[in-house]
């Protein structure tokens, strides 16, 4: 109770309380940091739009294969060129009825392009009815071994599209969608998508 003529003090926080407040805060924003976990939520990210991309592709070239015959129509570009293994870079082009072409949107430029000169030498805009994609679609990293590639059989007509996840959820760390795993390819260590997974 106060007496008449005294005045009512406000105190502001103690040291002590500051301190506890921060310690309190700091605690949060690290087991949010650790739940959320922001690394693994971009390589998530990415990998969805790898997923994209290679159904897309898979998409545009079924159309390519079904609508445009023979399958290599152009001599001068054919379906499929020479190149060396999944985990290679992509080797100066040559005529040849099987390639795995890595992306090469450093390298090349024009690498995009879907008249026969980008990473996909295929022409997509002999189409009826036009291209089903405006550009080819690159790796969101595009460094080491996370690049698109590409393979392809002239004489069968087959083809695939392979890209490399980086997400624990989606690699095969993760025994609940392991996508590289449970894509029917012969490579657990790439998701595979086309119509020859064997290449």
């Amino acid at each position: 109770m106060y007496k008449s003529g005294m005045t009512k003090i406000n105190r502001g926080f103690t040291l002590v309380e500051l301190l506890i407040v921060i310690a309190i805060l700091a605690v949060l924003s690290t087991a949010t940091v650790v739940v959320l976990n922001p690394v693994e939520l971009l390589r998530q990210a990415r990998d969805s739009q790898r997923v994209t991309d290679m159904d897309t592709l898979k998409t545009a070239l079924g159309m390519y294969v079904a609508s445009v015959t023979p399958i290599n129509l152009d001599a001068a570009i054919a379906l499929c060129e020479v190149a060396g293994t999944k985990g290679s870079a992509y080797p100066a082009p040559a005529t040849g009825t099987f390639t795995v072409a890595a992306n090469i949107e450093p390298l090349v430029a024009n690498s995009r392009l879907i008249t026969g000169v980008g990473w996909i030498p295929v022409i997509f805009t002999d189409i009826p009815g036009g291209s089903p994609i405006p550009t080819l679609p690159i790796d969101p990293t595009g460094t080491g071994d996370l690049i698109y590639r590409y393979a392809c059989n002239n004489t069968l007509g087959t083809f695939e599209l392979n890209a490399k996840l980086e997400s624990t959820k989606f690699s095969g760390a993760s025994p609940n969608l392991d996508l590289d795993g449970k894509d029917g390819g012969n490579d657990a260590a790439f998701y595979e998508v086309g119509t020859s997974l064997t290449l």
